[in-house]
């Protein structure tokens, strides 16, 4: 809920072609307490399409500030919209719940697409939970594109640390593996808010200053959850923090940090194999504790996106052009071995421009 990353590829939707710039816009923040209000008011919903309470206006902020964005990035480099064939529109994910054939993102693709002129594909997860799916992680056929890119000929672990955290395994010339691990920056951020009236823990500071609790840890990893093997997705508040209440700051987000280090590593025994490598992005790579507390459970080395060029902020916004133009070429973009879907399945709804 940080604000709406944007990136500009090119692609076929199987190749990797060009990267573009990248662009970070941040909510204000009244839109990230209304979207906290969204969520809440989310949680009882078992209609999709349901809009009760506060959702209407978070569905239209987020429309307006993607928008907002996109208008932002293109100015800046004065970039001719007419060259921008479509856009990939996640939106902002309030619910998910495949086990009930449900998965909520807010944000109006179409409304989009007529206020910018520019096609748009959004909705990405419905049809994979509507067969069956858990509707995420999606971006591992992009990982796949990245890897094969990149020449990596050993299999590798592509970690993604955002709300929730998701790891995709990456084999030469196999399907990829792929699940959600556990709570990312999730619990933390939400301590942080409660306790100190911050969006997140800046660089762990607050988590290094501390000391993880191993019973409460100990607790939290006994959650089903994590025996169960690949394919799962999880909700953002599926794991509460409430285990750390009574737990001084620093020492509830040192213990929050490993509990999130601890659910990827617990990840790797249900692989057919050790990764050689472990590459990770998303904004979890700012938070110097969490990298450690990584480096420090991973049985492989531990790096940055970076390292091969590509970037942890932006993977995925770059992630969701490549699904898109996956959707336009009628390519498939959830497997039976990421999401649990009977067959590749194709994903996104089509909003052409002009059209409200």
């Amino acid at each position: 809920m940080d604000g709406v990353d944007v990136a500009i590829i090119e692609t076929d939707g199987q190749e990797i072609v060009t990267f573009g710039r990248t662009g970070f816009f941040p909510y204000a923040e009244a839109d990230r307490a209304l979207l906290r209000g969204a969520i809440a008011e989310a949680a009882s919903l078992d209609d999709r399409r349901a809009r009760p309470g506060c959702l209407p206006l978070a569905d239209a902020m987020i429309t307006s500030r993607h928008v907002e964005a996109v208008e932002a990035f293109l100015a800046t480099d004065s970039i001719d919209r007419a060259t921008v064939d479509l856009i990939g529109f996640h939106g902002q994910t309030v619910l998910h719940r495949p086990e009930r054939r449900l998965t909520v993102q807010i944000g109006d693709g179409a409304g989009l697409a007529a206020r910018l002129g520019i096609k748009v594909v959004h909705d990405f997860r419905a049809a994979d939970v509507a067969h069956g799916g858990q509707g995420a992680p999606l971006a591992p056929v992009f990982h796949r594109a990245l890897a094969a890119a990149a020449g990596l000929l050993e299999p590798v672990a592509i970690i993604n640390i955002g709300g929730v955290a998701n790891l995709s395994f990456i084999a030469p010339g196999e399907e990829p593996i792929a699940c959600d691990t556990g709570p990312g920056n999730a619990l933390l951020d939400d301590l942080m808010l409660k306790r100190l009236g911050a969006a997140f823990d800046r660089d762990g500071a607050t988590a290094s200053r501390g000391k993880a609790d191993a019973a409460v840890l100990r607790a939290l990893l006994v959650h089903p959850y994590f025996a169960v093997p690949p394919p799962k997705s999880l909700d953002r508040n599926d794991f509460l923090g409430s285990a750390v209440e009574s737990l001084a700051t620093e020492d509830a987000a040192a213990t929050l940090t490993a509990f999130t280090a601890a659910s990827i590593a617990g990840v790797l025994p249900l692989l057919p194999s050790r990764p050689s490598l472990a590459i990770v992005c998303g904004g979890g790579t700012r938070n110097k504790t969490l990298m450690r507390e990584l480096a420090d459970r991973l049985p492989c080395p531990v790096v940055l996106a970076e390292t091969f060029g590509w970037s942890s902020d932006a993977m995925e916004a770059q992630a969701f052009a490549y699904l898109a133009a996956r959707r336009e070429k009628n390519l498939p973009i959830t497997f039976p071995l990421t999401t649990g879907v009977e067959k590749p399945l194709e994903g996104g709804v089509i909003a052409e421009p002009g059209v409200a």
